[in-house]
């Protein structure tokens, strides 16, 4: 008799914390919307406690809020919060960028190029998901060549509050200002210009936040 293979608790709990995250982020919950774990419990087919961890953490990093009379909400769009969240955020990939310079290989180079490429068709097809996804591709790629797993779990704990502004606001964006930005970047880097590549990174996410925040005042 075969033996059933089990996802244990704390498993379970991070597939429903990841997709329900995913599903905020990309405005499938919207702001606002109520959500009951046992309702949410009965969609992934477990009991309520692993619901119920995933939330608490998704009311940790702000993302779902506990109103009065038992009521779980996710939160509304905050254009402080987002405001703020974008001036580390950049803080956070210019340290990264700076670190990385040195440790940037051919291939990094080829991957950032392939990632902008693969931006240009999303901006082209409107698809703000792999759009989104390409630009976190292209930066990832510097991150991971900081060599710091300190600046990714620094990032972790603030991106989620400017993705939500972001994919509400895709269309006002003008993506060909993100690509030109880019291709700059990857110039910067293929020269070894450490201050150049540091603060065009860090450029492109004020400028990303200065459209968004203007554009939701």
């Amino acid at each position: 008799m075969k033996t059933i293979k089990t996802i244990d608790r704390p498993a379970l709990r991070d597939q429903i914390y990841d997709s329900l995250k995913k599903a905020i982020i990309t405005l499938e919950l919207e702001p606002g919307q109520r959500v009951k774990d046992k309702d949410l419990a009965a969609e992934f087919g477990v009991s309520r406690t692993p619901v119920r961890e995933a939330l608490k953490r998704l009311e940790d990093e702000g993302l779902i809020e506990s109103l009065p009379g038992s009521q779980t909400c996710v939160t509304e769009i905050h254009l402080e919060e987002a405001k703020n969240a974008f001036t580390v955020i950049a803080a956070l990939h210019r340290l990264a960028a700076r670190l990385a310079v040195p440790f940037i290989s051919e291939e990094n180079i080829k991957q950032m190029e392939e990632s902008n490429s693969n931006l240009q068709k999303a901006l082209d097809t409107k698809d703000v998901i792999c759009a989104v996804e390409a630009d976190d591709h292209f930066h990832s790629i510097i991150l991971k060549a900081s060599r710091n797993e300190e600046i990714e779990l620094a990032l972790d704990r603030v991106i989620s509050k400017v993705r939500r502004l972001e994919f509400s606001k895709f269309s006002s964006v003008d993506g060909r200002k993100s690509l030109e930005q880019h291709k700059n970047i990857i110039a910067a880097f293929k020269a070894n210009d450490l201050n150049l590549a540091s603060s065009l990174v860090e450029e492109n996410w004020l400028s990303l936040g200065r459209i968004l925040i203007a554009d939701g005042d």
